[in-house]
């Protein structure tokens, strides 16, 4: 009996954590705050005494959990209304290089070392820190950066291009060999045409793995079969 109601627990807990997942939102997911971080931990440790913890009472923890997350909840909610209450909660961007000095007191204060800011410069492709006008760690943790005019990429405008070509938003038309009905539906897209397009490439859709309309236009087939001589397995 105690396996099954372990069983039941930690399936309800889990479900439980989707709903709260859902009732704060992607934002709290993808741009995790302070306020977001303490959130998450709390609420994560409630759900794991849900699933495992036979002493406590599942009201007391139920209780506890939706106590919480309407905590969350409303404090997301004000913290839209107030400037200096999202302020609080969530902190502010802090500047960390300033037209091309590192500014060494902001650094210190955020326990941040070169190595770290090296290494964060170089997941936005800029290797060299002397590229860099502007770097500004945001509330989330994440850097972003303005790199000086001379180092920044070149773009179509610079170069005079005027291509007014539409772009489209990618639409997926086959995923893991399952034709995506609700994605043919949604663009007009009948499955004969879809047929039709297999069949000029040569294809049979029981070899297709992925199928995807680019935002060019143009339509990438991906077989089971990859027909690579040489494959490259690296754990």
């Amino acid at each position: 009996m105690e396996l099954w109601e372990t069983m039941l627990r930690s399936i309800s807990a889990f479900t439980l954590m989707m709903l709260i997942a859902r009732i704060l939102g992607k934002s709290t997911i993808a741009q995790m705050t302070y306020h977001d971080f303490v959130a998450a931990i709390t609420l994560g440790a409630i759900t794991a005494n849900l699933a495992y913890n036979n002493t406590i009472s599942i009201k007391i923890l139920l209780t506890s959990l939706l106590a919480f997350t309407g905590i969350s909840y409303l404090l997301m909610f004000f913290s839209m209304k107030n400037r200096k209450l999202r302020d609080w909660l969530s902190g502010k961007p802090t500047v960390l290089i300033q037209e091309g000095k590192i500014l060494e007191s902001n650094m210190r204060k955020l326990k941040i070392t070169l190595d770290t800011l090296n290494q964060e410069l170089r997941s936005k492709n800029i290797f060299n820190i002397q590229d860099v006008h502007y770097a500004v760690l945001e509330m989330n943790g994440a850097i972003s950066v303005l790199p000086k005019w001379e180092s920044k990429p070149v773009t179509r405008k610079d170069l005079h291009l005027d291509d007014r070509s539409e772009h489209i938003f990618p639409i997926e038309l086959i995923m893991d060999g399952s034709i995506i009905e609700a994605n043919l539906k949604d663009n007009d897209i009948t499955t004969e045409w879809l047929h039709s397009q297999i069949k000029k490439k040569g294809l049979s859709i029981e070899n297709i793995n992925y199928a995807v309309i680019s935002s060019n236009g143009s339509i990438y087939f991906d077989e089971y079969k990859d027909r690579i001589k040489h494959p490259v397995d690296k754990e």
